[in-house]
């Protein structure tokens, strides 16, 4: 009976590796952020790789050329995809963060997505407690089809330093 306490503890310690860490929500301050960065555009357009987007950045099957839609819309697909992209910061990081740190890498999954998030080397760095190493890591994502964009660049930037900043606001989980 010995070989069944490791297995109790191994399961344990798996299943509390899994746990939420942090329960935080996007803050008025990042969502300015994406707003910034992203502009409202009411009319379906390509981006910089070919991807048919609308709104606040929004892509997706259900955007089509040609379609158009009203700031509302624009703000409900805002909503939309900053709470897919805020469910994913909170479930995939393992350490706890400020409300500023939340905010950047919400910003950030936002504008890459789930999946680049979800096997980037900022995750591992900021999953191993590494922060610091975890911020260089934004400045390399300034890029769209392989080439450097400024714009890109400049948001980077400005999640990094967010990520870095602590104004007092730090919510505990």
């Amino acid at each position: 009976m010995l070989t069944s306490r490791p297995i109790a503890i191994n399961r344990m310690a798996r299943r509390n590796r899994f746990m939420r860490v942090n329960n935080l929500t996007y803050s008025t301050k990042g969502l300015a952020l994406t707003e910034q960065f992203e502009g409202c555009r009411l009319t379906a357009y390509q981006d910089q790789v070919g991807v048919w987007t609308i709104g606040y950045g929004h892509t997706g099957p259900d955007v089509k050329p040609g379609m158009t839609i009203t700031d509302a819309q624009a703000e409900a697909l805002l909503a939309q995809d900053v709470k897919s992209a805020a469910a994913c910061v909170n479930n995939v990081v393992s350490v706890q963060l400020t409300q500023e740190e939340f905010d950047a890498l919400v910003d950030f999954v936002f504008n890459l997505g789930a999946g680049a998030f979800g096997s980037s080397t900022m995750l591992r760095e900021l999953n191993a407690g590494d922060f610091t190493g975890a911020a260089t890591q934004f400045a390399l994502w300034d890029r769209a089809g392989g080439a450097a964009v400024a714009g890109l660049l400049r948001r980077r930037q400005a999640e990094a330093d967010l990520f870095e900043s602590d104004d007092g606001s730090t919510q505990l989980a």
